[in-house]
């Protein structure tokens, strides 16, 4: 039998911290207690030193169990990763068993894309929610897992707020917020020499690698060192189904 090295939140607790770091095993532990916990699953400590053993890479065998726990997740949601409809959205988040500084923020509304946002305005019947979810998400991903300047990003928008006559993001409509994902998009291809990844499991995959390369990045080395923290912990990454609190007068 192969190694374990992925977890529904109702498979693991809460003394599993080794494996499922410290957010993972607080997940999986309110998901035992009964609490209305958005489900999910972690990608164990172990995958993390998996990853640098295979050079940086992830393995065949993860990519396949990552991809196989994603179909439980549209089982237990009801939705599906990239379907118009329906879609599945998930947040991606670090989480190592010691919580130190220098790993990688989250990513949220991971999942969309130029078809997926449309369903989305429609189900919500709140376009400018799901395209303003469908900047955020291509802002956080350009700036967290490829590493292009926040600050790119915010011009843009301070253009768009300065050329509208108005001072604040809320003030900006769903039309302004479609012409954001635009020029967003155009600014990601001129940096990066490729478009925006569409496919929601591309996107995922490279959210992955950057949680895993977080762990290896200058601060969190410092950081360990100065704590005594060992190199061979690794990180575990928790994805989860996106919940909102902005997409209607009802949510909450």
């Amino acid at each position: 039998m192969s190694k374990k090295y992925l977890y529904l939140f109702s498979e693991g607790n809460k003394d599993m911290r080794e494996i499922l770091g410290g957010k993972g095993a607080n997940l999986a532990e309110m998901t035992n207690a009964g609490m209305p916990v958005p489900q999910g699953f972690t990608i164990s400590t172990e995958a993390c030193t998996q990853y640098y053993k295979d050079g940086r890479q992830i393995n065949e065998e993860i990519m396949a169990d990552i991809y196989e726990y994603i179909g439980k997740m549209e089982e237990i949601t009801g939705k599906k990763f990239g379907d118009v409809k329906n879609p599945l959205l998930v947040s991606v988040r670090s989480g190592a068993r010691a919580s130190m500084p220098g790993m990688m923020d989250t990513i949220l509304n991971l999942g969309l894309n130029d078809e997926v946002v449309e369903g989305l305005a429609a189900k919500t019947g709140n376009p400018r929610f799901a395209y303003d979810s469908y900047r955020r998400f291509v802002q956080m991903f350009s700036d967290v897992v490829m590493e292009l300047s926040k600050s790119d990003f915010e011009k843009i928008i301070d253009e768009m707020k300065e050329a509208k006559g108005v001072k604040l993001d809320t003030e900006l409509d769903a039309d302004d917020m479609k012409a954001l994902v635009v020029k967003f998009k155009d600014l990601y291809k001129s940096k990066m020499g490729s478009d925006f990844p569409a496919d929601p499991k591309v996107q995922l995959i490279e959210a992955v690698k950057a949680v895993f390369r977080s762990w290896d990045n200058p601060r969190a080395n410092v950081y360990r060192r100065m704590n005594e923290i060992p190199y061979d912990w690794g990180t575990a990454v928790n994805v989860q189904a996106m919940v909102f609190g902005n997409s209607g007068n009802n949510s909450g």
